[in-house]
């Protein structure tokens, strides 16, 4: 899948850095363009792979909008113009997609990224996706309340979201920095995956995805999940099918960037390994596990041929936003903004909540 990467944000331009890292040091050539868009000059230049460029500078001098994400708005709407220009040379003739990364807790990715999208759907006729990422349970009423209202506007604008939960891929015990560190790496890993699933670049496979159905599968808008896990592949062919709905299993259930984001509107199930090692009868299994999982009767399934000893489970939801997560969040959102608590049943309309405003 040849994508189009405009990271917004400190997150978003650290995420964004990582992914074209990863798909260059993989040889997968999905990243056809990247750019990392900030208010603050010195978090752009820590970013050494990645194009970069400095907006709001009338505003704030280059240091940031602090975790003012309504300022982080205004910041992306006057110099918009500034920021499209800069993508020439980026969303070549190549790309099917732009994602759009950001933090969605802070300033300028928070209230910037909306923004973008916003102008790039005017601008481009393929997708344009949000690749979203949730602030933790205890980093603060603020953050909370900005995600809530940033992620609100994204799931208006954006063909579809992705969302990371900062507390699904870090180890217990962790500091705020290591924490950070290893979740930026995973979600490389796994996006970067996602990206390169269908380029074949290692053999050829008996049913490798392509690009269309990773944009079949977010057709459904909304929310987006998207959960990974590997284990030793086994000599023996039949053991490999044991081994094939152990990791689409643990890719759905405890490795899922949403947790407890099971049931969906749409899946893509790929199951990446040696040719010679992904059972064609584990694969159909797993995608018929994931159908009853999902309740979902818009199930893809394929492979995605790779030089490892490992097999390896990705699973892609579209459609995801009945998640407990999403509705525990969102309350929350509502909380920090000392919202009347929340009644409402219907998964659609909480998420267009008139107590959560739009950020534009």
């Amino acid at each position: 899948m040849k994508v189009a990467l405009i990271g917004v944000g400190q997150a978003g331009g650290n995420v964004t850095e990582r992914l074209a890292r990863f798909d260059a040091d993989m040889g997968f050539e999905a990243v056809q363009g990247a750019l990392a868009v900030n208010s603050a000059e010195a978090d752009l230049e820590s970013l050494q792979f990645v194009e970069t460029q400095l907006i709001g500078a009338d505003r704030v001098n280059g240091h940031g909008v602090g975790a003012d994400n309504e300022l982080g708005t205004e910041v992306m709407q006057s110099d918009i113009q500034q920021v499209l220009d800069g993508l020439d040379g980026r969303v070549t003739s190549k790309a099917e997609a732009v994602f759009v990364v950001a933090g969605l807790g802070g300033g300028t990715g928070s209230g910037g990224a909306p923004v973008l999208v916003h102008h790039l759907q005017q601008i481009y006729d393929i997708p344009v996706y949000a690749l979203g990422i949730l602030p933790g349970r205890n980093e603060g009423a603020l953050y909370q309340a900005n995600a809530g209202r940033s992620l609100k506007t994204l799931l208006r604008e954006a063909d579809s979201t992705l969302l990371i939960d900062n507390d699904a891929w870090h180890e217990q015990g962790e500091s705020i920095e290591s924490a950070f560190e290893t979740i930026n790496e995973r979600i490389a890993k796994r996006v970067g995956l996602l990206f390169a699933a269908g380029e074949a670049v290692n053999g050829v496979g008996e049913s490798v995805v392509d690009s269309s159905e990773v944009i079949n599968t977010l057709r459904a808008g909304g929310v987006a999940a998207l959960g990974y896990a590997t284990e030793v592949a086994s000599e023996d062919s039949g053991e490999n099918i044991t081994n094939t709905m152990s990791v689409a299993r643990q890719a759905l259930l405890t490795g899922t960037s949403l947790p407890d984001a099971t049931t969906a509107d749409s899946a893509l199930l790929v199951i990446a390994g040696r040719p010679d090692a992904i059972p064609r009868k584990g694969v159909e299994r797993a995608r018929r596990w994931l159908e009853d999982e999902t309740e979902s009767m818009q199930v893809r399934g394929g492979d995605f041929p790779m030089d490892s000893d490992r097999l390896g489970a990705l699973v892609l939801l579209g459609g995801a936003e009945r998640s407990d997560r999403i509705e525990a969040f969102m309350e929350r959102a509502r909380e920090a903004k000392d919202a009347q608590e929340a009644g409402a049943t219907d998964h659609a309309k909480e998420l267009a909540d008139d107590r959560l405003e739009n950020l534009f």
